[in-house]
Parts: C-alpha cells; sequence; structure tokens
C-alpha cells in the first residue's frame, strides 16, 4: 500500500514543475494554496455525502470514489507545502500502539 502512495508522491512532485495548461496538478499548484484547499473542502464534503448515501444504501462504490479523489487532493496539499505520506504514514505509525484517547489527550496539555 505504502508503494501505491508513494509511486503517487513522486508524480505529484514532477507534475507541480509541469505546464498548468497541460496537467491538472500543476493548474492547481499555479493557482496557489487557497485553490487546493477549496478542492480539498470539496472532496471533503462529497465524501461525506457519499458516507451518508452508504449508510442507507449499503453500496460504497461512491464512497471508496470521493475517499480516492479527498486523499489525493489532501496529496496535493501536503505535496504543496512540501510535504507527502512518508511523513503521515510514520505519524499513524507513531501512533499504532497509543491508545486514541491517551494520544488526544496528550495533545490537550
Amino acid at each position: 500500500m505504502n508503494d501505491v502512495l508513494e509511486r503517487l508522491a513522486q508524480v505529484l512532485e514532477a507534475r507541480k514543475a509541469a505546464d498548468p495548461n497541460t496537467s491538472y496538478v500543476a493548474s492547481l499548484h499555479a493557482k496557489g494554496l487557497n485553490k487546493i484547499l477549496e478542492k480539498v473542502g470539496e472532496e471533503c464534503t462529497e465524501t461525506l455525502l457519499a458516507a451518508k448515501d452508504a449508510e442507507h444504501s449499503g453500496d460504497t462504490k461512491d464512497l471508496v470514489y470521493e475517499t480516492a479523489d479527498l486523499w489525493f487532493h489532501s496529496l496535493v496539499m501536503l505535496s504543496n507545502l512540501g510535504a507527502g505520506p512518508t511523513q503521515v504514514l510514520d505519524e499513524l505509525a507513531r501512533r499504532f500502539d497509543l491508545s486514541g484517547l491517551d494520544e488526544k489527550a496528550s495533545r490537550e496539555q
């Protein structure tokens, strides 16, 4: 699974320097962080709506599709800010043996 994220991160990094007229990712970077954040917010909303639909229908196809869009745009956001999936995976690994309640309490101090 990490391999897919790493390969995607490499493609996203390469596309930062591409022509914004021929690359969607380059066009997002050219428009700046606010446009990227707008897309992340839009995809988040679509993911939430798909989850509600899946709860009622039992069909998660649209939820998976929208989650992929959300992850993709989140990776573009990370790339724009000089970060990538490795840092996120490292943070998740750090939390792996930690109780969610304990982790949350440690942030509140």
